[in-house]
């Protein structure tokens, strides 16, 4: 990208992002389908994310117990992508949608009201039984003191993280929401996701399709190039910060001028 400041950038009042798995590989979470993603190196990992297996047999729940316990995002800490969401998230109406369920956007700092998270988060536990719903660190304590597949302490069912696994359905309400936002904003931003897994990809067609410049940042081509503004090939870590100060500085200059203060844009 260059130094210029690129016209997408101006006139930006509502930002909605969607983040994939790739803005995460440098806080050390990797990816699923990159070329040290965690289904490329052990494609057997694959079976813990799906719903039917997990449900089915009690071998998958054990593994993904032991996965949980060694999950890479409890150490994690907000690289130079997140925490530059954050700022732009403080100086425009910005909506994050992602697919990650680490949590990262939320201790950079983007308000945890504006992050939607699409596929779930991991820090919570939801009995498929009767849906209670407790505390991932209360689970894996559990776990630690010798349960490896933990029941529900209310009616003894199956317990799995509050996420989304392959086979389960999205929860509607929020994606209503993340479909919203991508139809009200007026830039979409696409960051580190591959843009193949629906209906998370196809939002950016809702943004484009509603008249929003659609910039796609990622290493690899995706099926949603041909619909950008613009595509960077750049790392994450110094697109994203690059591209936040643009829009923000943007919008500072506007709103020094006369016609600034745009009414604030909200899902609800």
């Amino acid at each position: 990208m260059s130094t210029d400041e690129p016209a997408w950038a101006r006139g930006v009042s509502r930002v909605t992002v969607l983040t994939g798995a790739g803005i995460s590989t440098d806080s050390g979470i990797p990816d699923f389908r990159g070329p040290g993603g965690i289904w490329t190196t052990n494609p057997a990992a694959e079976r813990l994310s799906s719903y039917q297996a997990y449900l089915a047999d009690p071998e998958v729940r054990r593994l993904a117990w032991r996965s949980r316990l060694a999950h890479p995002a409890w150490t994690a800490r907000p690289n130079a992508a997140h925490l530059a969401l954050a700022r732009l998230a403080a100086a425009v109406d910005t909506w994050v949608i992602t697919q990650n369920i680490d949590g990262l956007h939320q201790r950079a700092g983007t308000p945890a009201g504006r992050v939607l998270e699409l596929h779930g988060t991991l820090y919570g536990v939801v009995c498929v039984g009767c849906g209670d719903r407790t505390e991932m660190a209360s689970a894996l304590e559990r776990v630690r003191n010798g349960e490896a597949d933990p029941a529900c302490p209310q009616c003894g069912g199956i317990l799995k993280s509050a996420t989304v696994m392959f086979g389960q359905e999205l929860d509607r309400s929020v994606l209503a929401r993340a479909v919203r936002a991508a139809g009200g904003c007026d830039l979409m931003l696409a960051v580190g996701s591959t843009l193949t897994v629906e209906p998370a990809a196809s939002l950016c067609a809702v943004a484009a399709r509603a008249g929003a410049r659609l910039v796609i940042v990622n290493r690899d081509p995706t099926p949603y190039d041909h619909l950008a503004t613009e595509v960077l090939r750049e790392p994450i870590g110094t697109a994203v910060p690059r591209i936040a100060g643009l829009i923000a500085r943007a919008r500072r200059r506007r709103a020094a001028g006369p016609g600034s203060g745009a009414p604030r844009h909200r899902v609800r």
